[in-house]
């Protein structure tokens, strides 16, 4: 914890935010709320060991800090938080809220400590599986990050990811993938990757009772328009990793019938493109001016890719023609 000034704004706060999230708390010494609301934010600093960066600023001593803060947030009252990141303020609270809306609070902004272990387990078993170590150790470290976090977003779609790969060889996994994925199902509703894990399970429980691929080929050859011999061969390539032929023949659909089996083909298709996006790169902060709350910073930009790009135009062609 810090006490920020008008000498040290710059670093302490600005520059700090670059590296971490900084936590400015602004208070009064006459202040009750302030008074309770300190101990709380004090502790969680240190039970979030380095996740956030607390920072206070007197009121009384800082007018020029305190007002500009107000104005821009529009808050005539104490105690306010002001959650800085990247060097810019992005957010804040009122109040001496209870210690559950704090953890609430910070939960948007800065990785928890449960959250910070998944992450790292997460980690350490991508970097396993890239050297080819053992899949069920995979699977066990992953599944003991979403016991330890079941809200860790990162744990449990990698997770996910795991068990279907191997279901590419290892078919009993597709069961096991349900019933995991049950637990995170209603998430899908919100969340595009969720969605797309979703449609890649869809595809792995087909693949187990779809016709051999010579079958449907012959099939298609027999009638263009026969789009669920079709659509069972695209979910079988889909599940085999071929995802741009998958899309291929998905495509073949769109081109005849977008709406047909209520946009099944334009659903996965999107989900495919879903799974094959790499995640935006951190933002990269510019230095603000001394003195200044002023919002920097450069957008995220996710690195192109032509195969993904050409295929998102075939999609926008097929699907405004």
């Amino acid at each position: 914890m810090i006490d920020i000034t008008l000498q040290n704004l710059q670093a302490e706060l600005i520059e700090a935010s670059l590296q971490q999230p900084v936590l400015l708390d602004i208070w009064a010494p006459w202040c009750g709320p302030c008074k309770s609301l300190g101990p709380i934010l004090e502790k969680l600093e240190t039970e979030y060991a380095g996740a956030f960066r607390l920072a206070k600023l007197n009121s009384d001593e800082q007018p020029e800090i305190a007002g500009q803060l107000s104005q821009m947030f529009g808050v005539r009252s104490i105690p306010f938080c002001v959650m800085f990141s990247q060097g810019q303020p992005v957010d804040g609270f009122v109040g001496a809220i209870p210690e559950s809306q704090i953890r609430e609070f910070l939960a948007k902004h800065v990785t928890g400590p449960a959250e910070q272990a998944a992450e790292e387990a997460v980690e350490e078993v991508e970097a396993q599986v890239a050297e080819g170590a053992d899949p069920q150790d995979a699977v066990d470290k992953l599944a003991a990050a979403v016991e330890a976090d079941p809200s860790s977003d990162v744990a449990w779609l990698d997770y996910l990811k795991v068990l279907l790969g191997l279901a590419r060889t290892e078919p009993a996994r597709v069961a096991q993938a349900r019933a995991a994925f049950g637990q995170v199902a209603a998430r899908a509703l919100a969340d595009s990757r969720y969605a797309a894990i979703e449609h890649w399970l869809k595809a792995a429980e087909a693949s187990l009772q779809a016709r051999p691929l010579a079958e449907l080929e012959a099939a298609i050859a027999t009638n263009r328009r026969d789009f669920a011999a079709r659509f069972e061969k695209a979910q079988c390539l889909f599940m085999a990793g071929q995802l741009t032929e998958a899309m291929d023949e998905l495509l073949e659909i769109l081109m005849r019938d977008k709406a047909w089996n209520e946009q099944a083909a334009r659903k996965t298709y999107v989900a495919i493109l879903e799974l094959m996006t790499k995640p935006a790169p951190k933002p990269a902060a510019e230095e603000p001016g001394k003195g200044k709350l002023e919002l920097t910073g450069k957008a995220a930009v996710a690195p192109s890719d032509p195969v993904l790009d050409s295929y998102r135009r075939k999609l926008s062609m097929v699907w405004n023609s």
